[in-house]
């Protein structure tokens, strides 16, 4: 027999950064997706909410990256829905400032 000890085992490797990441997720834009659903642009604003809502479940499995690209994204969404109402607004505000949506002079 031998008094030979063996040797230490290795460091464990290094895996997946841990659950939760460091520091906050990025910014979720939710008020903004749901406040362009609401009152600008149906299809553009849920497409945000679900852009939103996928931000803070990416930042929990520890996809920093596919966080802030959700956020991103709901943001330019939004962003986009809350142009095109304002667009639509304008134009239809102008049509009917101008007459062309008056339906009293139809009768005469």
């Amino acid at each position: 027999m031998s008094d030979i000890t063996p040797p230490p085992p290795p460091p464990p490797a290094a895996g997946p950064p841990p659950v939760g990441g460091n520091g906050q997720p990025p910014n979720n834009n939710l008020v903004l997706a749901i406040i362009t659903t609401v009152l600008c642009c149906l299809p553009l604003g849920i497409w945000a909410i679900v852009k939103a809502a996928e931000v803070n479940g990416k930042w929990e499995r520890g996809d920093h990256a596919g966080a802030q690209e959700s956020a991103d994204t709901a943001k330019k969404v939004s962003f986009w829905g809350i142009g095109i109402g304002l667009v639509v607004g304008i134009g239809y505000l102008a049509l009917l400032l101008g007459g062309a949506l008056s339906f009293s002079a139809a009768g005469s």
